[in-house]
């Protein structure tokens, strides 16, 4: 099994820039997809950004696409999440989430399918 381990995150002004980190370990020789989902105080949990295990393909919500880009590192078994032009609109507690998956080139959108989940970490813009 893969445990996800969740760095970054904190308080910043409107504008400004943040990296949210997700390591893996345990069962990391297995093919996972990877995606970033977050949820602000009152409402459900939202797709951000989401990433193959090849690192082909990408998908990202309507409202970070252009400021927003994940990425991952196989050396060290982790995904990123950098954010940029931070708005008050951003402010949420963070998740990073791993599926195992067959298709290297596949993203997944629906934070339904994921198996694995980071502890979350709290991202507050403040205008």
């Amino acid at each position: 099994q893969v445990q996800l381990v969740q760095s970054g995150g904190g308080l910043v002004q409107a504008g400004a820039s943040l990296r949210l980190a997700c390591a893996a370990s345990g069962n990391t020789g297995s093919t996972y997809a990877m995606g970033w989902f977050r949820q602000a105080p009152g409402k459900g949990r939202e797709f951000v950004a989401a990433i193959s295990w090849s690192g082909d393909s990408t998908s990202y919500a309507d409202s970070v696409k252009g400021r927003f880009t994940i990425s991952r590192e196989y050396a060290k078994n982790t995904a990123y999440l950098e954010m940029n032009s931070l708005n008050a609109e951003d402010t949420a507690v963070y998740y990073c989430a791993a599926r195992p998956t067959t298709t290297p080139t596949r993203v997944y959108r629906d934070y339904g399918v994921y198996d694995i989940w980071g502890q979350g970490t709290q991202v507050t813009v403040s205008s």
